[in-house]
């Protein structure tokens, strides 16, 4: 469920995060597309008390802590990360409150410090900016902090890693429980990517890289391009101009992979469009994703997003290729 957004602010706000939780969520696009407008809400610890921020700026909140009780998703911004006892009370209560009804919580950044301080990620995955991570695990030492991801999703509780991995974690938040279509509109007229996600539990170890190799890009594009035909490691490594051997250590020095877990997971996006936006059938999408077997994509689409293509087409499909038509 996602129709009401509540975002709550304190001193020491982070601009940046706070204004890409307010463009994904706070926009009304729906005078433009199909896209739902939120009941999206800034609220402080009192309706119009100023809350300053990290660049001099300030920020008056429309609303107080009550505006959190019922929201669906609770944001929360990057902060000024200070000891745990400088948190408000207040805040931390309304946040506990919130988490035992059931409400999402989203943090950005070091938006994790003020979960941590009340009590929400103790035993969880989850994730904050890198530079921070060390810390945040000194504090919260039974959380599982992963500092090399882009965000985490764990459910009801997701955190994202420093600065733009919060639109990543936004738009997948989008995604999961409204589908592609919609998030795909809010990501075109923000001109990012729309994120890449996998089941209900999902990690993203890192975005598709850009390459530095020069001949890497040029076997990426390749492979991206096509899809559907058979690749080998030394095919790959033939075009790059490579040993077999030194094209393998390459490939994964700069993307972080093998060249064969790289095409998979294309291969499993390339599916999940095709999932989401047609009625092709399972072999037929088998077949253009280049799984060579109907069998063989169940298996690699099950272990990369968590659930079959046929319930994952159940999930996303709905409302889904009407708002595509507008992106």
């Amino acid at each position: 469920m996602l129709h009401s957004v509540t975002l709550p602010v304190i001193d020491g706000l982070a601009v940046f995060e706070f204004g890409l939780l307010s463009e994904v969520f706070g926009l009304d696009r729906s005078v433009y597309s199909d896209v739902p407008a939120f009941d999206f809400r800034v609220c402080g610890l009192e309706a119009g008390r100023p809350v300053t921020t990290q660049v001099g700026a300030q920020v008056i909140p429309a609303h107080g802590l009550e505006a959190m009780e019922h929201a669906d998703v609770i944001a929360v911004p990057a902060l000024a990360v200070r000891s745990e006892e400088e948190y408000p009370v207040e805040l931390l209560d309304a946040l506990r409150r919130a988490a035992d009804r059931g409400a999402i919580l989203l943090s950005a950044c070091s938006g994790a410090f003020l979960l941590g301080a009340a009590g929400l990620l103790d035993g969880r995955p989850c994730t904050t900016h890198w530079r921070y991570a060390e810390e945040l695990q000194r504090r919260y030492p039974s959380a599982r902090i992963d500092p090399d991801v882009l965000f985490v999703d764990d459910g009801n509780l997701i955190t994202s890693a420093g600065t733009a991995a919060g639109i990543d974690a936004s738009l997948h938040l989008v995604r999961r429980e409204l589908g592609s279509g919609i998030a795909n509109v809010i990501a075109r007229n923000m001109v990012v990517p729309p994120q890449r996600d996998g089941g209900q539990r999902q990690y993203i170890s890192r975005p598709v890289p850009e390459a530095e190799c020069d001949a890497l890009v040029d076997v990426l594009a390749h492979m991206n391009a096509r899809l559907a035909e058979p690749h080998s490691v030394a095919s790959l490594a033939q075009r790059a101009h490579m040993s077999t051997r030194t094209f393998a250590r390459r490939f994964v020095a700069e993307t972080g992979v093998t060249p064969m877990q790289w095409l998979t997971a294309q291969r499993v996006l390339q599916a999940q469009l095709a999932l989401e936006t047609t009625d092709a059938s399972i072999e037929d999408i088998a077949a253009t994703c280049g799984f060579g077997s109907a069998t063989l994509f169940r298996h690699h689409f099950t272990r990369e997003v968590g659930v079959a293509p046929s319930a994952y087409r159940r999930s996303f499909t709905r409302g889904v290729r009407e708002v595509a038509l507008v992106s």
